[in-house]
């Protein structure tokens, strides 16, 4: 017997238990009336005894007709049911009929008895008896609610059924209590990094079931039978297997049927509305002004759809093509050529060029400027027919009707024939080239790191231009030269100034040794130039700079130049750090050689002997050249071949010293050259010019530049290589420094990779004058610069 049948006998016990204390309560207050109250006592005992004794005969034979006739009403309902199934329902109402009369009967027929007390448990009778047919009516329909398709149950009304529809929240069972996930209509993703899925009306939280792994999961698809209809539930994480019903369901929608089997789509229609004629009509509303009034957003659309028409942008539905099947066909039964050939020859068809259009000297009303001259015809008469440039003379007319026939046309259509026939067609491709396509496709800047971005050290101390600096091979110290006669000495990192030397002039050129085991700065100052020993970094390296210097000693038959006197510095000038000093013309710029020992110097005005190589350890001079083949500005040292670099104004010539011989002759498109750089490896040189040009030559490629850069807006004053990144820089007047990326690649197949990466800003342009010079730190992706505003910036 079910939870829900147990609980209504529990209540009706209850009820019926209530029911018995109320009457005890009504038989103890119940005051007797004086007039039954006899003298005798006993009399009165054995009255109310009789009374009772007849009250309880009354009620148990009540009770024995109701249970007789309840028993009579199930076998009559069990036997109309198994007669014929279809009359449950009314069986039942009849039933439920002879209960109500039963009772009815029961309350209106009087007591026998004329007590007090008799009459009280008359009126508790019906209540009793409507109890006893509620627990009935229970007994009926509860198995029908639970187990509606059981018809072979034993228990009494396990075959009928109510015809009374139940509501399914009415009764509740503990049976049918199932987990149940409260968090909603979420994605269940968001529960993948937590041992739980969610929680219960309880809030408690539902932990995750085991999952299978593929061998559990292949051998529960080959042992369960049901594994076919079995889906997976992600709100609680079960597998679920789904009924009979479901599975109908399912293959109903997949059949592309009605899901629900009592849906009938072709049942009768009734015309509830229209069936019958009414007299008067269903509404006397007015009609609305819109419905007899042209439609404003009809009219805008179709006002859009002409103009889209008129421009181009719709067209309209082209008429349909009749089916080539409706056409008559003829074969060619002579003809030897497959399909293949007639489909090769039609793809191979190349159309005629069309005819020119008549222009207005064809008009038979052509404007006056179109109608010859007597002198153009007379030209055009003695002219021959392949020069003419018209086949006619344009005639003029009154009217249309006095324009005669044509007296060219059967030879001009003649010629457009053999035109067809005879003239070999050749199509011309065009080749479509996208501008992009044209452009190198460059890396991104944020790909060639490192490289100078922003500016971390300004060294602030000179007063003029600082038109030079020069960095040390250890890369620890910096010296510059500037316009106010003064060489400051710094240290790098911390930007202070370790010494600064006066000069008796202009300084424009200062070089450091590149040479690590030699402490040693040239320094040109007007017509002399000067070896300082500074004295800074490692003790030993100084301490060897001087011993290397004192080592020397003159020959007895010392050959000196006229040009370049040497000469060592005083005991004070030495105690500052200066330790030789050559005299010749003004110097311009000074070279040094990459073992450190050699260093050239040019001299503008030295006419032949412009251009001045010293040797250090043997203290003499020489001039490379007995002509001047032009006004030479800059020079530089191959950094690892016997080649000397040589920039005059537009040329750049390469020589070499072993053979002392011209090797190549590299031609710039620059009008007047400023600086050139050689690349560590040695075969490419960058040369600066004064009109905005950065030109990049690889000697290996050719004598002409391989690229030309003009991204300065002004004068570029000087270019200089990294040594150990591929990096390149340019400063030039418009006081910028830009810093571009240089891949020289190994394969001679492939060219160099330039690509400008940071433009470095910081420098103040004074009088026209901006960046005057820039130098790479040996080792690190740092940058120099020096400008006309008396600063030297560091940017890393």
């Amino acid at each position: 017997m079910s939870t829900i049948l147990k609980r209504k006998r529990s209540d009706f016990a209850k009820e019926i238990e209530s029911t018995g204390k109320e009457e005890e309560d009504l038989f103890v207050d119940v005051p007797m009336d004086e007039d039954d109250d006899d003298s005798d006592g006993d009399d009165s005992d054995l009255e109310d005894d009789s009374d009772d004794e007849q009250l309880e005969e009354e009620m148990t034979d009540s009770e024995e007709g109701a249970v007789s006739s309840g028993e009579s009403q199930d076998s009559e309902e069990n036997g109309d049911s198994a007669g014929d199934g279809g009359d449950d329902v009314g069986e039942e109402d009849r039933s439920d009929g002879d209960d109500e009369d039963d009772v009815a009967e029961q309350e209106t027929s009087k007591p026998k008895s004329r007590g007090k007390l008799a009459r009280l448990t008359w009126q508790l009778r019906p209540r009793r008896s409507h109890l006893q047919s509620s627990v009935k009516l229970d007994n009926e329909t509860a198995p029908s609610q639970l187990t509606p398709a059981d018809d072979n149950s034993g228990e009494s009304g396990a075959g009928t059924s109510t015809g009374k529809e139940v509501d399914e929240y009415e009764f509740d069972s503990s049976d049918e209590e199932d987990i149940r996930n409260t968090v909603g209509n979420i994605p269940m993703e968001w529960y993948d990094d937590y041992p739980h899925i969610g929680y219960d009306v309880r809030g408690q939280m539902i932990l995750r079931p085991p999952k299978r792994d593929e061998l559990e999961e292949f051998l529960e698809k080959m042992d369960n039978p049901d594994y076919w209809r079995t889906v997976h539930d992600k709100m609680t994480g079960r597998d679920i297997v789904l009924p009979d019903e479901d599975v109908a369901f399912i293959q109903r929608i997949q059949d592309g049927r009605y899901p629900e089997t009592t849906f009938d789509p072709y049942e009768p229609w009734i015309d509830f509305f229209t069936q019958e004629k009414m007299i008067h009509p269903v509404t006397r509303r007015p009609e609305h002004k819109r419905s007899f009034i042209p439609s404003l957003l009809e009219k805008e659309k179709v006002s859009k759809m002409l103009h889209s028409i008129r421009m181009g942008w719709m067209k309209p539905r082209q008429e349909k093509k009749k089916d080539e099947d409706d056409r008559p066909k003829f074969y060619d039964i002579w003809s030897n050529e497959s399909q293949v050939e007639l489909t090769r020859r039609h793809h191979a068809h190349i159309a005629a060029p069309k005819e020119r259009l008549p222009g207005h000297e064809e008009s038979y009303r052509p404007p006056p400027e179109y109608l010859p001259t007597e002198e153009e015809i007379k030209e055009w008469k003695e002219a021959h027919p392949e020069d003419r440039k018209m086949d006619f003379l344009p005639q003029t007319f009154d009217c249309f009707r006095k324009v005669p026939a044509y007296r060219d046309y059967v030879r001009e259509r003649f010629e457009r024939c053999l035109d067809l026939y005879l003239c070999p067609r050749q199509r011309k491709m065009r080749v479509q080239v996208q501008p992009e396509d044209l452009l190198p496709k460059l890396p991104k800047p944020k790909d060639l790191q490192p490289f100078p971005t922003t500016q971390a050290v300004v060294y602030l101390g000179h007063r003029s231009y600082v038109r030079t600096i020069s960095v040390d091979p250890t890369g620890q110290w910096l010296v510059s030269g500037s316009d106010d006669e003064t060489v400051r000495f710094w240290e790098v990192s911390s930007g202070r100034c370790m010494k600064k030397l006066d000069m008796e002039g202009t300084v424009r050129c200062v070089a450091w040794c590149p040479n690590p085991a030699v402490c040693l700065v040239a320094v040109s100052v007007e017509q002399r130039v000067h070896l300082v020993n500074p004295g800074l970094g490692d003790k030993l390296v100084v301490s060897d700079t001087d011993r290397l210097l004192e080592a020397y000693e003159e020959p007895e038959e010392a050959k000196t130049s006229p040009l370049v006197e040497w000469s060592e510095a005083p005991e004070e000038a030495k105690e500052k750090g200066f330790r030789l000093c050559l005299k010749h013309f003004k110097t311009k710029q000074i070279a040094w050689h990459g073992k450190g020992d050699y260093f050239g110097t040019v001299v503008p005005d030295g006419g032949h002997s412009s251009v001045l190589i010293h040797q250090l350890s043997k203290r003499r001079s020489q001039t490379p050249f007995k002509k001047s083949k032009g006004l030479v500005q800059t020079i530089s040292f191959h950094p690892s071949r016997p080649y000397f670099f040589v920039a005059t104004q537009r040329f750049v010539r390469v020589y070499n010293l072993l053979k002392q011989e011209l090797t190549k002759k590299l031609l710039t498109t620059a009008k007047w050259i400023s600086s050139i750089a050689i690349h560590p490896g040695g075969d490419n040189v960058l040369v600066g010019s004064y009109d905005c040009r950065l030109s990049w030559f690889d000697m290996d490629l050719s004598v002409k530049p391989y690229k030309t850069l003009r991204h300065h807006r002004q004068a570029i004053r000087h270019v200089c290589y990294h040594r150990r990144y591929p990096l390149f820089a340019s400063s030039g007047d418009d006081g910028l420094v830009i810093v571009c990326h240089g891949q020289v690649y190994n394969d001679l197949l492939q060219n160099a990779q330039i690509v400008p990466v940071k433009i470095l800003r910081g420098h103040e342009v004074t009088n026209s004058l901006g960046v005057l010079a820039c130098e790479f730190h040996p080792s690190q992706p740092w940058l120099f610069s020096s400008g006309a505003d008396g600063t030297v910036r560091l940017f890393t």
